[in-house]
């Protein structure tokens, strides 16, 4: 009897110590409990700041600290989200972040690594601490300064772009541009190694390449939609995004960048040299180019179609050469568009013209000089650069809509001819 005693308080004492393991908050807490599965979504993922306390269920000061932490979630719920890892049960991550006590409390969103938190230990000075970190924040963004926030805004996570099963198709299948893509899962050893290389080789790609990372822990579907089976796996989406090829290349940033640029001088065609035909091209070339190169090229009559194929040769020479920049190339015929011309400053004389125009900021700048080869190259790579003399348009732009070149050469429309005799006859009638 009373070793069947002994044991039902051994057995009691066990499963105190499994509860008590389980961690310091309850699942319907408004603590927010934390692990490797959750970590990127709830804390590096989201939007504004967040308290996270690295505890051990065994931790004395941690029982301590729980009852304000508790008090601190209620109390900031829905403006700062308080959250809790269990040190002890997932030891990888809080090794990532140099934990080495408990309780440890590390602040995210405030800056491009997360902050100790050094202020007190109970509920009314943690809650005065994540306002003021609130209000910082809110007037950093008021006066348009970026907060270098770890969340979505942080800037190196908007340089390569979370990918899920919701924005895949659009954004990488729909795309004509080249990426790569990273298939990696946060407890992934390799994969944390990448991490910096693969930061880095997407700042000295941007504008460049497209670079993007897959969450194969949350996106299982995209995972097995590209057959990735370890980890990390990068995946290059080309010209054909339906097969997508392998990279096997080295994991440094420098290997990375060398075969994306070879890569984009199979994967970047040249921009289509497109006549100026009405406003609706005008809006669908040029609102979305950094700059907008428009041609006005002679009559037709005056140049003949050879003539004018030879400027159009001119100008796709130079958008090959500049085809990695955002740039559109448009032409238009001298005297089809004149309410284009008074705005750019060009009419009557003086074709072929060319300008580079900026429709977002109403600016423009003219090619002074012979419409020749070399010296539309150095003018494209200096509007490029910011550009001198910018000028503001003259007039808002207004075009109209016209028959596009048939591509032959111009008919003098002949006028009736007349006699001197007939018309002398007529006035003597009067």
């Amino acid at each position: 009897m009373r070793q069947a005693g002994v044991r039902w308080l051994v057995l009691s004492l066990f499963l105190q110590c499994c509860i008590w393991a389980q961690g310091l908050y309850n699942p319907t807490s408004d603590v927010v409990l934390l692990s490797p599965s959750n970590f990127k979504s709830k804390v590096l993922g989201a939007d504004g700041v967040v308290l996270v306390e690295f505890f051990a269920p065994w931790c004395g000061h941690c029982k301590n600290l729980a009852p304000a932490w508790e008090k601190a979630a209620t109390a900031l719920k829905g403006i700062v989200t308080v959250a809790a890892l269990d040190a002890d049960a997932h030891q990888s991550l809080a090794q990532e972040y140099g934990i080495k006590g408990f309780p440890t409390i590390k602040v995210f969103g405030v800056g491009k690594s997360p902050v100790d938190y050094q202020g007190p230990r109970e509920a009314k000075g943690i809650v005065e601490y994540a306002l003021q970190q609130v209000k910082s924040i809110a007037q950093a963004r008021l006066l348009g300064k970026s907060n270098g926030g770890g969340g979505k805004k942080n800037e190196e996570k908007a340089l390569s772009v979370e990918l899920t099963s919701k924005n895949f198709n659009e954004l990488v299948l729909q795309s004509t541009e080249l990426w790569l893509v990273e298939f990696y899962a946060p407890w992934c050893g390799h994969c944390k190694k990448l991490a910096p290389e693969w930061k880095a080789a997407a700042k000295n790609l941007k504008g460049k390449v497209k670079m993007g990372q897959v969450d194969c822990d949350t996106e299982k579907s995209l995972m097995s939609k590209f057959g990735v089976k370890g980890f990390p796996t990068i995946l290059v989406f080309g010209v054909d995004k339906s097969n997508p090829s392998p990279y096997e290349g080295g994991r440094l940033a420098s290997d990375i960048e060398s075969f994306a640029l070879r890569q984009l001088e199979d994967t970047v065609t040249t921009p289509e040299i497109v006549e100026l035909t009405g406003q609706d091209v005008l809006d669908a070339k040029c609102s979305s180019a950094a700059i907008c190169f428009i041609t006005f090229l002679p009559d037709i009559l005056d140049s003949s179609a050879a003539g004018r194929n030879k400027y159009l040769e001119t100008l796709l020479s130079v958008a090959e050469k500049f085809k990695r920049n955002a740039y559109s190339y448009l032409w238009v015929a001298a005297g089809k568009q004149p309410g284009l011309e008074k705005a750019v400053g060009v009419g009557g004389y003086g074709y072929p013209a060319l300008v580079a125009v900026n429709t977002k900021k109403g600016l423009y700048n003219s090619l002074r000089g012979a419409f020749e080869l070399e010296a539309v190259v150095s003018f494209v790579k200096e509007a490029g650069r910011g550009g001198k003399g910018n000028v503001p348009l003259l007039t808002d732009i207004v075009l109209k809509d016209t028959e596009p070149w048939d591509g032959k050469d111009g008919v003098l429309i002949e006028e009736d001819e007349f006699s001197l005799d007939e018309l002398m006859s007529e006035d003597s009638d009067l």
